[in-house]
């Protein structure tokens, strides 16, 4: 019966989601803009980072995808929305996302048309003096601290009976605390998801020593019910799935409608959170430095030395606002942190309310039974009253710890000072001006210790105290309002409770790279992590000389060692290649190095002194952010929307899509899947074209009409099979190539004349029963590059495409889209097949071959044709490129007439060519046997007959299998026997 109850719970719920669609005037263009780290509320319409909760129209998918390469993250969100209506309503697409994090894309499909975004220069605006404190609770700062989530929102107006895709994707470098890597996934939708799924996939190049995945975390809900928490059961969520080798994981989570219901019926399941750390060097190693693309990254984190005594003073606010869960909580966190401290530490306390209180005036105490204890007592007889004199409490503080260290100057050279302020308001008495307070503690300070600050709630300058810890070597963390802050007391305490090192310079070969990133670092702490990256610029340097420099409890270091550049950049890509990363793989190092530039550019943006200097900190940010499609502070993303006419259809206007190009003309056709949506253009760096003809029905649900896709017959597809049409000779050519799994094959190069490049990978499955083979293998993966007039790519997968064209997105192959960037114009018809074109000539079209029921011998694979190849030149090699220019003539094998006997038929194949009894094909210098074939192509839609050459098409291509075996999906390396030649 109670399973009766609960399945009738779930179809209540999954029958009928809750709506409430508002109704909103739609403009044509929406901004999300940042206004110093807030989003501008000036604009109704913004997207904008916000903390709080819409409901949304039926969400038939959710999919969360991240890719960790090396730290360096890579999340697409893809959300498909549907309104079940006859009339138009509008949809709200929300999704949490980590403050540290960038958007790097968002783009809608809305009744199959395409709304890109764009990013640009965030245009000035006029401010006012003093901003920061013109009363507004500014909770949407990005700064927050790190483990924040904020919201990406986007309202849009859903035709009726139609649907809207939204996918969104964003970056961040996950920052290691406490001894782990934490990446945080919200799963927030709102209601249950028939088909929901997250996935985070980690790459690392070293050995992965610690892999857990938490129990769903219930974080801050403003909107919450009560019901949004965590199954409250050990371990990770019903449906995780986790695949591990030593440096590479793939971990799943799929809750089915049940799942979700017995987590939470309102569809707020929570934060699902991967906690990792990866092995590394004991004592004092120079650290792991990876090279690709001619970018660096440094990471270094020594472990197992000594601890570096500290002399730390808390700073604490005993205002009224104080009172009650806050002080309780405050107070728990300082008896849990007296009991941490060390023998070798000092310490003392100052509150601060509307008078200053030091627990011993004009000293540090050290660490002793007799003085914990009365530190306790202390802290107990604290009562909140009064107002916040923040600039009293860290004057008092600075004095007390600087004239400590000044009297003490020689026995503490090798100690680390600090101060740990913290505060839940805003200036109330005394000096309450933010520039003079920043100002006065810059002064107190002086660099000889850092301070370190905590917000508690929503009624804090976060600014300010984000500005007072930046301009003073430490950190702003932020306890939201109805957190457990005596739990995040108590772990901020433990991130920079135990320092290591100080003073730590890491330097490179002045020669040989520019443009590095923050190299200088105040204090490395216990289980942390310092990071630098780079541009090298020097190519023909062979190696990269590292020095480090740092004190530690015992005296002054220096680590230095000489780097292989080419080794290390080799070792980057075979560790990549063989964890099978994916799109990733390009150009990771160099965004990681342009994430990290623009959080530095805006750390000293928010630390300038003079106008100037603010100015070419903004500049270069801005540039930054521009480059690698950012959505920072410094820019707004423009995000074209559809204009909903008063019968619930869309208008055509010429500036929101365009209908896909019709594909090149050719004597074969591939018959489209016509219960798609109609495939629309996204149009990149151009004006819009002209919409063409769409054929729309009466519901407003644009359907794809029947029309043709057009390939010809040279092709790799199956297990896998080699089609070649030989345009010179008329003659169509077959053979089959028995891969290894795991193995990449080079289809297709050109890259010194085109930029052109084609691979594919291979994944195994065992042979049916019966079969003369061992295993059969299929494509995978296949990735094009082109590399003219600039770097770009596509990677394709059975289940999505990656296309990297300057802009980046991750499309699923199962909708309809048509994109058109700079280099590359793709048409995605969906669960069916796809079509790249390049520089609009070459074109190749990739088939989709998908089993709902699979036999153990099948796979979801591949199969790759070449639509049109002008524009490959007479240098293109590869397992099919290197038959488009070649002369192969059909001829008679002497003295083997015995092989087909005297009365063996006689055939033709070809235009009007007769063939012997023994034929055989003359590739060059080389004479070939073969015998008459039928294939089957274009997923069994059409018979072709071709000579088929055995033995792993021995003597036909040239070399042999080995040559055609690459390192990795994104190598572009030359034909290994040099050009083809005729």
């Amino acid at each position: 019966m109670s399973h009766l109850k609960m399945l009738l719970i779930v179809l209540v719920v999954y029958l009928c989601p809750v709506f409430q669609c508002q109704t909103e005037d739609t403009e044509m263009s929406e901004d999300v803009d940042f206004e110093e780290y807030a989003i501008s509320d000036t604009d109704p319409n913004a997207v904008r980072f916000s903390l709080h909760f819409e409901t949304k129209p039926h969400i038939q998918e959710l999919s969360v995808q991240t890719t960790i390469i090396s730290r360096y993250a890579f999340t697409a969100v893809s959300c498909s929305m549907l309104n079940r209506h006859s009339a138009a309503t509008q949809g709200v697409f929300q999704f949490h996302i980590p403050t540290t994090a960038y958007i790097s894309n968002f783009t809608m499909i809305v009744g199959g048309r395409v709304f890109p975004s764009q990013v640009k220069a965030r245009e000035k605006k006029m401010k006012k003096e003093g901003g920061e404190n013109n009363g507004k609770k500014n909770k949407n700062t990005p700064e927050q601290s790190e483990g924040e989530m904020a919201v990406f929102r986007m309202a849009v107006t859903i035709p009726g009976r139609n649907r809207a895709v939204f996918l969104l994707t964003y970056e961040e470098l996950l920052q290691r605390r406490l001894g782990h890597y934490e990446h945080v996934t919200s799963v927030r939708p709102m209601q249950l998801v028939s088909r929901l799924s997250v996935g985070v996939t980690v790459v690392e190049h070293s050995r992965i020593t610690y892999l857990e995945v938490l129990p769903l975390r219930n974080g801050k809900t403003p909107s919450s019910n009560g019901n949004g928490k965590s199954d409250g059961k050990v371990g990770p969520p019903v449906s995780t799935v986790i695949r591990q080798n030593d440096t590479f994981c793939k971990i799943s989570f799929t809750p089915n409608i049940a799942q979700q219901a017995k987590i939470a019926t309102n569809g707020m399941l929570g934060e699902f959170v991967v906690h990792y750390d990866v092995e590394r060097e004991t004592g004092t190693g120079i650290g792991d430095i990876q090279v690709l693309d001619g970018h660096f990254v440094h990471y270094f984190a020594p472990k197992d030395l000594p601890v570096v005594p500290k002399n730390v003073v808390f700073v604490i606010d005993t205002s009224a606002s104080m009172v009650g869960t806050k002080i309780r909580q405050t107070k728990e966190a300082l008896f849990t942190i007296l009991r941490e401290l060390r023998p070798s530490d000092h310490f003392n306390f100052v509150t601060f309310s509307n008078r200053i209180r030091v627990w011993h005036p004009g000293k540090l105490v050290p660490v002793t039974p007799n003085n914990i204890r009365d530190a306790k007592k202390f802290i107990y007889m604290i009562s909140p009253t009064g107002g916040t004199d923040i600039n009293g409490g860290i004057q008092a503080g600075s004095a007390l710890l600087g004239d400590y260290l000044s009297s003490k100057e020689e026995s503490h050279h090798n100690s680390v000072s600090l101060i740990i302020f913290l505060t839940d308001g805003r200036p109330t008495v005394g000096i309450v001006q933010s520039p003079s307070i920043i100002g006065n503690t810059k002064a107190a300070v002086q660099e000889k210790f850092c301070l370190f600050t905590i917000g508690m709630g929503d009624d804090v300058d976060y600014r300010l105290l984000e500005r007072m810890s930046l301009e003073n070597c430490g950190t702003m963390r932020r306890i939201p309002e109805d957190a457990n802050a005596s739990v995040m007391l108590k772990g901020f305490y433990d991130e920079i409770g135990t320092p290591l090192l100080s003073d730590i310079r890491v330097e490179y070969s002045e020669d040989a790279v520019e443009y590095i990133t923050q190299n200088l670092f105040t204090n490395y702490f216990n289980g942390s992590e310092l990071i630098v990256a780079g541009k090298l610029t020097n190519h023909s340097s062979e190696s990269l000389h590292v020095q480090v420099t740092a004190s530690n409890s015992e005296r002054s270091i220096v680590l230095e060692k000489d780097v292989s550049i080419h080794e290390r950049e080799q070792e980057t890509e075979r560790r990549l290649a063989e964890a099978e990363a994916g799109p990733n793989v390009n150009g990771y190092v160099e965004r990681l190095w342009g994430y990290l530039s623009v959080k530095d550019g805006l750390k000293g943006r928010l630390r300038s002194q003079t106008s100037a200097e603010r100015e070419n900190y903004t500049q270069h940010a801005t540039n930054l952010s521009l480059t690698y499609n950012f959505l920072t502070p410094l820019t707004q993303m423009t995000v074209e929307k559809p204009q909903v006419l008063a019968d619930g259809t869309l208008a055509q206007k010429e500036a929101e899509a365009t209908e896909a190009p019709p594909p090149a003309e050719s004597s074969n056709q591939l018959s489209e899947d016509d219960n798609t949506l109609t495939p629309q253009s996204l149009h990149r760096n151009q004006p819009p074209k002209p919409i063409s003809a769409v054929s729309k029905s009466t519901s407003g649900v644009s359907k794809l009409t029947k029309k043709s896709v057009t390939v010809s017959k040279t092709s790799a597809d199956g297990d896998p099979h080699f089609v070649v049409e030989v345009p010179l000779s008329k003659l169509t050519v077959c053979f089959n190539i028995n891969g290894e799994p795991g193995h990449i094959l080079r289809l297709v190069t050109d890259h010194k004349r085109s930029g052109v490049t084609v691979n594919g990978a291979l994944i195994g499955a065992p042979a049916p029963a019966g079969s003369h083979k061992e295993q059969r293998t299929y494509f995978s993966t296949i990735t094009i590059v082109a590399d003219k007039p600039h770097r770009s790519y596509i990677e394709v997968t059975p289940r999505k495409v990656i296309l990297d064209d300057r802009d980046r997105m991750i499309l699923s192959s199962s909708s309809s889209i048509s994109i058109e960037t700079a280099n590359l114009g793709v048409v995605i018809v969906a669960n069916t097949n796809l079509t790249v074109t390049i520089l609009g000539t070459i074109q190749f079209v990739i088939l989709f071959h998908h089993y709902k029921n699979p036999a153990p011998y099948q796979r979801d694979h591949l199969g790759f044709y070449i639509a049109n190849s002008k524009g490959l030149s007479k240098d293109t090699h590869g397992l099919l490129g290197q038959f488009l220019y070649e002369d192969i003539g059909l001829t008679q094998l002497p003295g083997n007439f015995s092989m087909a006997g005297k009365n063996s038929t006689q055939g033709t194949l070809g235009k009007n060519t007769t063939l012997p009894s023994c034929p055989a094909l003359k590739v060059k210098d080389r004479t070939v046997p073969v015998i008459k074939k039928s294939r089957r192509i274009y997923s069994g839609k059409q018979t072709v007959d071709c000579w088929f050459a055995k033995n792993n098409a021995a003597k036909l291509i040239d070399g042999q299998y080995s040559d055609y075996v690459v390192s990795h999906l994104f190598d572009t390396g030359d034909w290994a026997n040099g050009t083809n030649t005729h």
